[in-house]
């Protein structure tokens, strides 16, 4: 009886779960998480007063004319031109979002959907080029169509991807040729 005495003995029941601690860690957690994304938050909108010169966003005319070109996609952001990781903020410009874009003699028109959209004068644009990256969103070579504009007195770029990759070459032709069209026009003058 002595053996079953001893078994008995040292058998344990399992250990409790101690509730309080474990509450505690997740609410230090959460509490935590919450101060990050404030801090990122909070940062955002530093970055957009920091770029409070920007002005307006030009909106399209009444009446831009014929599209030449029209692409839909994604808008993946701007950034000040030839720095692809100084994402600009101001005026909706840092919102990723989808678009419409059309190209006509006037410009090229951007449109947003739940975003600010935004029209580039043709005497604004400057160029416009295949990239792999923009700001936060990178891509295998050449699946980005990158426009360069000026708006301002600052040359900004701005990151697009169509549905349809192999629209890209088209656009930068297009666009280009239209850049080297209005320089010319303005040389003229």
């Amino acid at each position: 009886m002595t053996p079953l005495i001893s078994i008995a003995a040292e058998q344990k029941s399992a250990e409790v779960t101690d509730w309080a601690a474990r509450i505690g860690w997740l609410v230090g957690l959460a509490l935590f998480v919450a101060l990050v994304y404030w801090l990122m938050r909070e940062g955002w909108k530093w970055r957009g007063t920091l770029q409070g010169d920007l002005p307006e966003l030009p909106t399209a005319p009444d009446d831009p004319g014929e599209a030449t070109l029209t692409m839909s996609g994604r808008y993946h952001g701007s950034t000040t031109a030839g720095q692809w990781l100084d994402r600009i903020v101001a005026h909706g410009l840092g919102t990723r979002s989808r678009a419409e874009l059309t190209l006509t003699d006037a410009g090229l028109d951007v449109v947003r959907p739940g975003a600010t959209d935004f029209f580039v004068p043709a005497a604004a644009l400057r160029a416009a080029r295949l990239d792999k990256g923009i700001a936060g969103k990178v891509l295998t070579e050449g699946g980005l169509l990158v426009v360069t504009w000026e708006h301002g007195d600052r040359l900004i770029d701005s990151g697009f991807r169509s549905d349809r990759a192999a629209e890209h070459n088209e656009w930068v032709e297009a666009l280009n040729s239209m850049t080297n069209t209005s320089t010319t026009e303005g040389a003229e003058r």
